[in-house]
C-alpha cells in the first residue's frame, strides 16, 4: 500500500509499505479516506525526526472499517469512523485509574506503531468512534485536533460569559478553540496571533477581537477589551517558547491560563511574566492528550455530536486539500513559510 514514511529530520518519503493484519481478535482494519497533518507533525519534520525510523507517519484521520476482529461489537463493516491515536503498551497506575492521557504507557499511533498516512490502518475497536452520513471525511479528521482543545477546556472552569484570549489563534487548535469558546457561550472572544491572514480566519470562525502581537501591545489592549481586567481565560496554542511566558500577562487576577500547544524549545521566563502567576494569583492547566475514562472519552463523543451538526466549521481551517502522494511536497512548503497553509487533508485514495 502507499504510505508517507518518516526517516529523518526534513526527511518523508512516499513509499509502498506492507498492508496491515490483525493480531488479535479485537483488532479492527480502517482503509483511510481522509488524514491530516498536525502541527506536531511540522514540529518533529523540522526539528526531531522520528522516534522509529521509517515509521509510517500521521494521527490524526478519518476512514470506513473494512475488515473486523471476532469480538469486535462497537463497529461494524462499511462503518464510518473517526480513530483516536491513543494506544497502549501496557499498565500502570494512572492506566488503571482511568487516567489515561497520564499513563506512561500511553502512545501515538506514527509513533511507535504504524500511523494514518496511509491507504490503511490496524487499531484496537476501542480507538474507533462511529460518524454520521452527515460528516464528510474530511471534516472527520478534525475531530482529533478538536478532542484535543476539548479535553484541555473541560480541565478549566469556563462558563458562560466569560472572557478568553486565545494565542496562537490562527491555526487548527486556535480556530477550533474559538468555536468551542462560543458553543460554552462565553461572552468575548480575544484572538491573538502573527499572522494577519490567519486572524482574518479568527474572524470568520467567531473572534471578536483580533490582536496582532508583532505590531501591537497585547497586554493592554486585552486589558482595554475587558473593562481593564484581562481574560478569565489564556489559551496558548501556538507551542511557542516566547508566547509560553507571556500568556502569564494577559490573565485577569484569578484567571486561568491553559497550556495547549507543545513549545519544542526551552522556555525562558522573565520576571515579570513569572511574578504574574504569584501576584495575580493564577490557576495553570496542562492538558496532554484527549482521551479519558470510558475510553477514549467524552472529548471524541462531543466532538462528533457538535462536528455533525455543524457547530464547528472546518472549512475556515482547511486549506490544503491533497493526495498521499504529494506529502513530501506540502511538508517542504510548510518549511518556506511563504503561502497561508492551514490544515492540510491528504487523500490516500487519490492518485
Amino acid at each position: 500500500m502507499d504510505s508517507l514514511k518518516l526517516y529523518g529530520v526534513r526527511d518523508i518519503r512516499f513509499e509502498k509499505a506492507e498492508e496491515p493484519i490483525m493480531h488479535s481478535d479485537n483488532d479492527v482494519i480502517v482503509k483511510i479516506k481522509a488524514a491530516g497533518i498536525c502541527g506536531s507533525d511540522v514540529s518533529r519534520y523540522r526539528l526531531l525526526g522520528p522516534y522509529i525510523i521509517g515509521m509510517i507517519w500521521g494521527h490524526e484521520f478519518s476512514g470506513e472499517v473494512v475488515a473486523i476482529g471476532k469480538a469486535v461489537t462497537n463497529v461494524s463493516i462499511n462503518d464510518r469512523v473517526v480513530g483516536c491515536p491513543v494506544v497502549f503498551d501496557g499498565e500502570d497506575y494512572y492506566y488503571k485509574k482511568g487516567e489515561f492521557n497520564r499513563s506512561d504507557f500511553n502512545n501515538a499511533i506514527g509513533a511507535k506503531r504504524p500511523g494514518a498516512f496511509a491507504e490503511y490502518i490496524c487499531l484496537p475497536s476501542q480507538n474507533l468512534v462511529k460518524i454520521p452520513n452527515t460528516l464528510s471525511f474530511d471534516a472527520a479528521s478534525l475531530v482529533e485536533p478538536s478532542s484535543v482543545v476539548i479535553h484541555g477546556l473541560y480541565r478549566t472552569s469556563l462558563t458562560v460569559g466569560k472572557s478568553v484570549a486565545i494565542v496562537g489563534a490562527g491555526g487548527t487548535l486556535g480556530l477550533i478553540a474559538i468555536q468551542w469558546a462560543k458553543i460554552f457561550g462565553v461572552g468575548k472572544i480575544i484572538a491573538i496571533d502573527i499572522d494577519d491572514a490567519k486572524l482574518e480566519l479568527s474572524k470568520k470562525v467567531g473572534a471578536d477581537v483580533v490582536i496582532n502581537s508583532l505590531n501591537e501591545d497585547t497586554e493592554k489592549l486585552i486589558a482595554k477589551n475587558t473593562d481593564g481586567l484581562k481574560a478569565d481565560l489564556v489559551i496558548e496554542a501556538a507551542g511557542s517558547p516566547i508566547t509560553a511566558s507571556q500568556v502569564f500577562a494577559y490573565a485577569k487576577k484569578g484567571g486561568e491560563i491553559l497550556f495547549l500547544g507543545i513549545p519544542y524549545g526551552d522556555v525562558h521566563v522573565k520576571r515579570y511574566y513569572f511574578e504574574k502567576i504569584l501576584r495575580s494569583e493564577l490557576t495553570v492547566f496542562g492538558s496532554w492528550s484527549n482521551v479519558s475514562a470510558p475510553f477514549p472519552g467524552k472529548e471524541w463523543s462531543d466532538s462528533v455530536k457538535f462536528f455533525a451538526e455543524h457547530k464547528i466549521n472546518t472549512e475556515h481551517i482547511v486549506t490544503h486539500r491533497l493526495p498521499l502522494s504529494k506529502g513530501p511536497e506540502i511538508f517542504k512548503k510548510l518549511m518556506e513559510r511563504k503561502e497561508l497553509i492551514g490544515k492540510v487533508i491528504l487523500h490516500p485514495d487519490e492518485k
